[in-house]
Parts: structure tokens; sequence; C-alpha cells
């Protein structure tokens, strides 16, 4: 067999934790495949197929157990998130990533164990979440000339709790416990409108209007409109794979939402006195020891931004 370019390698490599990988274009974020984050895999022989097309591919992980979540500071031309990141810092819920790995952008992604929680942002802070629903660019992506380096790697079981920091950066009022709506002579709500108001919608938005019918529907318990959901995106255009996919993902989170009624978010993050798991805390960091770390981010080191340095806080090395 031909000796493996660095991009297909990574691939292979995460496919062996158990994280879903697809290709995304050369030098670039947008995924190189027809669904995206949806046609992650693990399966090598696909995997050597895509990179043995065009090695040039950039390497894209599925967020989201069995992936990775990932908390993605950003830096742009008007501001970076390095000010938020020492703020959830200071308030505890940085905790120990499996890794850091520095983007082209001059910010960083903090990988953590996967969870079910939902994909996050917070206007105007630079910060980002990625978990179920989503994925990221990883090593040794390159884009513009300058490639995802890993700055720092070890085992860890650690997760990350969105919502706390969510409410850390953009605090709300505390919400009411959640209440379903009244039911006229406790019939159940009428859903037959959902598939005709799918097939009225506009390629590149059918995917996204399949998961939203499908979560009023599984919240509603009505499976005949699910069947019908189906039907509806199959005369759209969407393939059995996806449709499957984004109705059983519909599923999922409805039941997590009927489930939980806003209680607090601890309980949607896997306890720290689970026990760990040794043996895959390894496979899932040395996913990232493919390449050698470009040196550890130690204590108070200095990134430079727009407005001046800024304080990065020290991961326990």
């Amino acid at each position: 067999m031909s000796r493996r370019e660095a991009r297909e390698e990574a691939a292979h490599r995460y496919a062996d934790a158990g994280w879903h990988v697809f290709p995304a274009e050369p030098g670039g974020k947008k995924p190189a495949t027809l669904h995206g984050f949806l046609d992650g895999t693990t399966d090598h022989k696909e995997i050597e197929q895509w990179w043995r097309s065009d090695p040039r591919l950039n390497v894209a992980v599925a967020t989201g157990a069995p992936g990775p979540d990932v908390l993605d500071v950003d830096k742009h031309k008007d501001g970076d998130g390095f000010a938020a990141f020492n703020q959830l810092k200071r308030a505890g819920l940085v905790r120990d990533p499996m890794a850091i790995v520095r983007t082209p952008s001059g910010g960083f992604h903090a990988y953590y164990k996967g969870t079910n929680q939902r994909n996050g942002h917070v206007p105007g802070v630079y910060v980002d979440y990625r978990s179920q629903g989503g994925y990221v660019v990883a090593p040794p992506s390159r884009i513009a000339g300058r490639t995802y380096e890993v700055a720092h790697k070890q085992p860890s079981a650690d997760t990350f709790d969105w919502p706390a920091a969510k409410q850390v950066l953009d605090p709300q009022p505390e919400r009411q416990p959640y209440k379903p709506p009244e039911r006229a002579g406790d019939r159940p709500q009428d859903l037959s409108h959902l598939p005709g108001w799918l097939a009225s919608q506009p390629e590149g938005n059918r995917n996204h209007g399949l998961f939203w019918a499908s979560c009023r529907a599984a919240e509603a318990g009505d499976t005949a409109t699910l069947d019908s959901l189906a039907s509806a995106a199959r005369a759209a255009g969407l393939d059995d794979r996806e449709i499957d996919r984004t109705i059983a993902s519909a599923q999922q989170t409805a039941g997590r939402e009927t489930s939980r009624s806003f209680e607090h978010s601890a309980a949607r993050v896997p306890s720290a006195a689970a026990q760990p798991d040794p043996q895959a805390e390894a496979r899932e960091a040395g996913a990232l020891l493919t390449w050698p770390a470009s040196g550890p981010i130690k204590a108070c080191q200095r990134l430079t931004g727009p407005h001046g340095s800024h304080l990065i806080p020290e991961m326990r090395i």
C-alpha cells in the first residue's frame, strides 16, 4: 500500500478513536461531501477513497459524542475570545481539555470529552461551542497557508458545561419551569400541516426544515406525522440515509427537551464522579498525537491581539 499523506493519516487516526470524520474542501472549512457532518464515518475504506481522490482535502471531525466537544476561541480583526475564555477560567468552568489546538486565525480549539449538548454561540464574545450537530476542521489541515497545530495534549475525561458557560458570558433571567401548551379537550395538537410546509421549503433549507418539523412531531408523540414528513422529504429530494438520521436526531433532541423541564444544565453533562476509562481517554488523546505538539501553553503565555496582549491560563501540563 502506498504511503498515506498526512491528512489521510490523521483521518484514520481520528477514526480509530471512534470520531466520525469527513473531508472539507482544500484550504477551507466547507464540507466536501453532499451532507457534511452527516457523512462522517469511521470506515477506513471510505476514508481512504476520499483522500486518495484528493490528498489536499482538509480533515473535519463531527463533534458531540462519540466525537469530541470543542470550545472555539476565535480571533478576528475586530476582537477575540481570549478575555471570555479567561472569564470562564476564573469561574472554574474550563477544567482539563484533552487537547489545545492552535487555529489559523490565531485563536484556539479546546477539545473535551464528547457529550449530547447542543452547539452554542454567544454574540460579541468570539466564543462558540461545537457539540451535537456540529463539526470542526482538525489538525493537520491548512487554511490560507496556516496549519491547525496541536499545542498541548493529555488523556482527559473532563467535559465542558456549555449552558453554565453561556450563563457566565451572557447572564439571563432565571427561566420558569417549562409547561406544555394547554390542549383543548385534552386532544393532541394537529400537526397535519407540517408535511405540506416541508414540501414548500426551498433547496438548502429542507434538511433544517425536516429537523424542526420532526422535533415538533416527536414532542407530540405523533408517529404518523413523522412518517408523512419522511415521505415529504423523500419527494423533495432528500435521500433515505439523510432522512433517517435527521429524524432520529430530532427524536433524541425532543426526548431530552421534554424530560428535563429546563433543569440545571449539569444533568446533561456526565458527572465528574463517573468512573474514568483510561484506555478510552488514551485513545482519544492519541488521536491528536500524530504530530509533535508545537509546545506547551505555559502559565500566563501572552497571545498578541489587535488590542494588546491577552493571558491564556495554564492548562495543567
